[in-house]
């Protein structure tokens, strides 16, 4: 089999809206909004309201053409288009040769016939998504997010591009993944399924291939040592194993294997791509709380800590390799082992899953089906079942695969009468969810685990939020009001969507303001909001936790504590219950624009507080304290005066394969950082287990000036610590802590002459990440390096400045 790239520059026309008639070189892959932008022809709909103009340009038609050479006959020759997004008719020398209809598939359209020696015109004929949902919403109401355009799941296109509640409206059109001419030749290898069975010392490797016309297979397997281990189509046995681990359980090492196909001796096609070996499922068993839900990897329960991912960009051909690895590298120095891709989006890139191979994070798929009903008919279930069937084999390979889901958030909403929907809507889920979907996942790769939607109790409509199994989204603290103690009342066994919102910081708001527009209730700001009503929502959170703000850039900085502090509440409380909750998933882990969302890294790659948080709450060693307080006994002041309990209990998690031995260590201290009381244990944490230490009384300590400091030393090194209030940070008698920055090299030297918290460094030059950050510190120093970056001018503030 031979390949002819078709990517390259084309010629974009465009016919209807307002820029019919502009006829512009376009680069493939690509899109209409990428190839306008490109050569000028549209404003960027990032900044300040320009989404608005943008989406106008969606009603007109886009007809994208260019001319080539074909190669010498060889054999039956196909077009296959990786991505066309989305409603596309596709002509070749005026020969219309199919329609696709969905961007989520590899279409593919024999042309041996049309082919001409010479020049051949190819033509792919857009229609406007925008026109097509109007129309189709007309004819058929179907029940979807209000955040979105109305009728946006009549199309199988990236939901979010019609937007949601972090996310503007702009549904991009044009050839988005590669095209090329294939010529079949002598074979061709359609795909190849690769079962693994592991026995003590040993994984046998079976191998399945879908070809056409060839007569034999040869198979080579290359450990990681450079050994390669070869047979004839033939089931491999490796000896001695090198298994694939999650990030922090152990190494990720890789096998590669070659397939070739032979055709009376020769090679036809080869079909090459890397492994890891490792046996993963989703434990579900009985046990004292209910059920558990559990990842497992190589027989090991991992506790599984990471966060939502959506789409990068909203133009998709911004989205890069480079970008890709930066971002997940960014998880891993936070400490994730998993990653969970919503189904509002597209199914990534293969670089994407070869990167979280390469990573150790485990990827928690869903199919690309979010927050709508969708209408059945047999057109609509047969481009389902080939756009599975695609997909699945693309990705099935992957040792970072950890289960397939069927969809995001339909099976809670049909369950709870959300979105209205008919008896024939309700019974075409069962038959897409539990039904036909998962039959294709266990014929085309029986070996991963299937789960019908998040959150499920396991199908059936049955309490798909239940906290005593399946996996949970929890949602009181944000939409529904709750404080971040709220979080301590439930025990999930899986969180996997859980999030409280902030803004980005003045940089990222400065690439898409004037200053004019620098109130976070200005038209532009509540533009890149997309969550209605929540910069009121925000600043009613920050009433309970925080005075108010001197100035704007103060008010982003205290949103992003906020949301970090929250994620905290949850996140330590889950790990702290280890066992009975397996799963903390955060909502969410990038933004697709420059907006207020619950990301912990913004649309430009800038860390929020968040991410550096998570990097603690994430530890593989953690320790954490669960206080009591004025935020869980008194959380308004204006209450009758009464006393009320003071106490703090330490607990330390261990989400290492090894037993960890050091001492828990704790202080009362004074707003000076004055240690005022005192105590340590010698503890040891079994492996893969949290442990709790006694609870500490402090009822006779005062709530508003004095707060506990901790930390966990192993082999004399301090490897977790942190500091609790009994009071709201608003309350605290907080003393102005004179930090003082200095640098040295890559290092940085912060000193405090009183308690700081939420220590930011930062600059207005020049982004940087650095080893930590945000971080609580009593008086004294700390050293901190620069990770990436190189200030000019290094900033540092704490919660003392919210004032």
């Amino acid at each position: 089999m031979n390949t002819q790239p078709l990517n390259g520059i084309w010629e974009l026309e465009i016919s209807g809206g307002p820029l019919s008639g502009v006829v512009i070189p376009a680069q493939v892959p690509g899109s209409v909004y990428s190839a306008l932008l490109e050569q000028g022809k549209m404003e960027d709909p990032y900044y300040r309201a320009n989404e608005l103009d943008a989406l106008e340009i969606m009603d007109g038609d886009f007809i994208i053409t260019r001319c080539f050479a074909a190669s010498p006959s060889q054999g039956r020759a196909f077009l296959r288009c990786e991505g066309l997004d989305t409603l596309c008719d596709v002509i070749l020398n005026g020969k219309l040769l199919g329609h696709a209809d969905n961007m989520h598939r590899i279409w593919e359209f024999e042309v041996t016939d049309a082919l001409r020696q010479g020049e051949n015109e190819l033509t792919l004929m857009f229609k406007s998504p925008t026109k097509y949902i109007a129309q189709r919403d007309r004819e058929v109401h179907l029940a979807a997010s209000d955040d979105s355009m109305r009728g946006f799941p009549h199309l199988r296109k990236a939901h979010c591009m019609f937007g949601w509640d972090w996310g503007p409206r702009l549904p991009d059109a044009g050839i988005w993944r590669d095209i090329s001419l294939v010529y079949e030749g002598e074979g061709r290898i359609e795909s190849v399924y690769i079962e693994q069975m592991h026995r003590a010392g040993e994984v046998k490797l079976s191998f399945s291939a879908e070809t056409t016309t060839a007569d034999g297979m040869s198979v080579c397997v290359t450990t990681p040592d450079g050994y390669t281990l070869r047979s004839s189509g033939e089931p491999i046995a490796i000896k001695a194993p090198q298994l694939w681990w999650p990030n922090g359980y152990g190494e990720q090492p890789l096998y590669t294997v070659r397939v070739e196909l032979l055709a009376e001796g020769t090679v036809a096609d080869v079909w090459e791509r890397r492994i890891g070996l490792r046996a993963m499922t989703v434990s579900r068993e009985p046990d004292e709380w209910g059920e558990s839900f559990a990842i497992t990897v190589n027989g090991t329960q991992i506790f599984s800590m990471g966060a939502d991912y959506i789409p990068e960009d909203n133009l998709l051909s911004r989205v890069t390799p480079e970008r890709t690895r930066r971002l997940l590298e960014e998880c891993v120095d936070a400490n994730f082992n998993s990653i969970r891709v919503w189904g509002g989006g597209y199914y990534p890139d293969d670089y994407f899953y070869d990167i979280c191979d390469e990573l150790g994070l485990v990827v928690w798929q869903d199919f690309m089906f979010a927050c709508a009903v969708y209408e059945p008919s047999d057109g609509f279930e047969a481009t389902i079942r080939s756009e599975i069937a695609d997909n699945v084999k693309r990705i099935r390979h992957h040792a970072s695969l950890g289960l397939w889901c069927g969809n995001n958030e339909m099976e809670m909403f049909f369950a709870d009468g959300t979105y209205k929907h008919t008896l024939g809507q309700r019974a075409f889920y069962t038959h897409m969810y539990e039904g036909f979907i998962p039959e294709i996942c266990k014929a085309l790769d029986p070996q991963t685990f299937y789960w019908p939607a998040s959150p499920s109790s396991g199908g059936g409509f049955v309490e798909p939020n239940d906290e005593t199994r399946g996996d949970t989204h929890y949602w009181d603290v944000w939409h529904g009001n709750k404080p971040f103690s709220e979080y301590r009342k439930f025990h999930f066994r899986f969180a996997s969507e859980f999030g409280f919102q902030s803004f980005p910081g003045m940089r990222t708001v400065k690439e898409f303001t004037l200053p004019e527009d620098r109130n976070i209730f200005s038209r532009v700001m509540e533009m890149h909001q997309r969550n209605p009503g929540a910069n009121g929502k925000i600043m009613t959170y920050l009433s309970a936790m925080y005075l108010y703000p001197p100035d704007f850039e103060t008010l982003l900085y205290a949103t992003q504590l906020m949301q970090a502090e929250a994620m905290r509440y949850g996140v330590e409380h889950w790990r702290r219950n280890r066992g009975r909750c397996m799963g903390a998933i955060y909502w969410q882990l990038n933004d697709i624009w420059p907006v207020a969302s619950w990301s912990s890294i913004d649309y430009f790659g800038r860390r929020k507080a968040l991410h550096y948080f998570a990097k603690r709450f994430f530890a593989p060693v953690l320790i954490s304290c669960e206080e009591t307080g004025e935020m869980t006994e008194r959380p308004f002041c204006v209450s009758q005066p009464e006393p009320i309990r003071k106490a703090a209990r330490l607990s330390i998690a261990n989400e290492t394969r090894h037993a960890v031995s050091g001492t828990a260590s704790w202080e009362l201290r004074d707003p000076t950082g004055a240690a005022l009381i005192s105590g340590k244990a010698q503890v040891e944490v079994p492996a893969l287990s949290s442990v709790w230490l006694d609870e500490m009384d402090f009822s006779n300590c005062d709530e508003l000036s004095n707060y506990v400091s901790y930390k966990f030393e192993a082999d004399g090194e301090a490897i977790s610590s942190g500091t609790a209030l009994f009071c709201s940070p608003k309350h605290f008698a907080f003393l102005d802590p004179k930090l003082v920055v200095q640098r040295s090299g890559r290092k940085l030297t912060i000193t405090a002459q009183a308690y700081a918290k939420s220590v930011e460094i930062y600059s207005d030059d020049d982004d940087f990440t650095l080893s930590d950050n945000f971080f609580d510190m009593n008086a004294g120093s700390l050293d901190v390096v620069i990770t990436r970056g190189d200030p000019a001018v290094v900033k540092v503030r704490s919660v003392w400045e919210i004032r």
